[in-house]
């Protein structure tokens, strides 16, 4: 897997550059010394599942953002399950609207390109678990109203790394055929500066009925993961993971390359970094701590989408908290850091998307199966 990870490249836009690029192998030989067993040729074939999942989830993280808006990534998701046993339902704004998906619209208002929600289902004949897994898919964030820095604003593109994984999780969960209900959703806008978009002030309500008032529009990905989130709490699954470039704050903790894990339940949060240990992913368990929550007060609203500015990743997390019942079995990974390497590559990371998180959620819904 290492070997096919490390020959991962991106040229699909180089036309008159080609020669700039590195030229990575496409084929591989492996020497054992042993016979090769069934054995040996099922966990080839499995690793080779894996890559190409990755593949898919970097292959969408590096598109440029012109040619990967919300419906794009909601068409992308679908065709990459074509012929899988999965289920996909799309949401445009129309249906987001009826179903009182107010985090979702809010932060997709400023753009020409309307936002997406995008469910997907898993459900083999005899599988008794249920895994939900949910993806932040902001294909493009300027930060809104609050508009972020213009340097290195390009790299906002790799804001849906999130939903990238989560696709590509139930590409290879499906394909490996394991024996565990999986949902995935994906919640997908652009986040964009205009004469509609939302404003500082204004109060939104999501799927759940909570109110936020939106005291910055760059806090967005949590407002369309609260409508998410709420979906999935209402189909009681036996754990509930969302996974979302959420916070700068994360980087500034953990660094480039440890995610932030944090939870309502310590077994399942313990559950999760372990598993992230297993694959060779990098992820680190972090406190959400009840005092932030008080930091989230508003005069107008049940909850505000910011705090105080301490703790950022940890208030984050304390923000989704609100929208999932102390008794839902839920998981907060914050990837801002893994998900999108801006430095050199390292290992068999390359530089660009990284499909953060991928092997981590088959290895869960694998444990579930057994």
């Amino acid at each position: 897997m290492a070997v096919g990870l490390a020959a991962y490249s991106f040229n699909g836009y180089r036309t008159k550059s080609n020669g700039a690029s590195k030229t990575f192998p496409t084929k591989f030989t492996l020497s054992l010394p042993v016979a090769i067993s069934a054995e040996y040729r099922t966990a080839v074939k499995d690793s080779a599942t894996l890559v190409n999942a990755i593949y898919l989830a970097r292959d969408l993280i590096n598109t440029p953002p012109n040619d990967l808006p919300p419906a794009e990534l909601a068409a992308r998701a679908k065709t990459a399950l074509i012929g899988l046993p999965v289920t996909v339902k799309i949401w445009d704004e129309k249906a987001l609207k009826a179903d009182g998906c107010g985090g979702i619209l809010g932060v997709g208002l400023g753009s020409s390109r309307p936002p997406r929600l995008v469910k997907m289902t898993y459900a083999p004949r005899g599988a008794t678990a249920h895994l939900s897994l949910v993806g932040k898919g902001i294909t493009f964030d300027t930060g809104g109203i609050s508009i972020k820095p213009a340097a290195k604003m390009h790299e906002m593109k790799a804001d849906m790394s999130g939903a990238a994984s989560v696709v590509g999780a139930m590409q290879a969960i499906a394909t490996l055929g394991l024996k565990v209900n999986v949902t995935g959703w994906i919640a997908v806008a652009e986040n964009m500066p205009s004469g509609t978009a939302q404003r500082p002030g204004d109060v939104l309500t999501t799927f759940d009925g909570t109110t936020v008032e939106v005291l910055n529009t760059d806090a967005e990905g949590r407002l369309v993961l609260a409508d998410a989130l709420g979906m999935s709490v209402a189909e009681k699954p036996d754990l509930i993971i969302d996974v979302a470039t959420l916070t700068g704050a994360q980087r500034i903790a953990l660094g480039r390359r440890i995610a932030g894990v944090m939870s309502n339940q310590d077994s399942s949060r313990e559950q999760v970094v372990a598993a992230a240990s297993a694959v060779g992913e990098e992820a680190w368990p972090m406190p959400l701590p009840t005092d932030l929550r008080e930091t989230l007060n508003s005069e107008t609203a049940d909850i505000a989408n910011i705090g105080d500015g301490m703790g950022g990743m940890l208030s984050a997390g304390v923000f989704l908290r609100e929208f999932v019942p102390d008794t839902q079995p839920w998981v907060h990974i914050d990837v801002a850091g893994p998900a999108y390497n801006d430095a050199a590559a390292y290992g068999y990371t390359p530089k660009g998307g990284t499909g953060a998180m991928v092997r981590t959620f088959v290895k869960i819904a694998s444990d579930l199966a057994k």
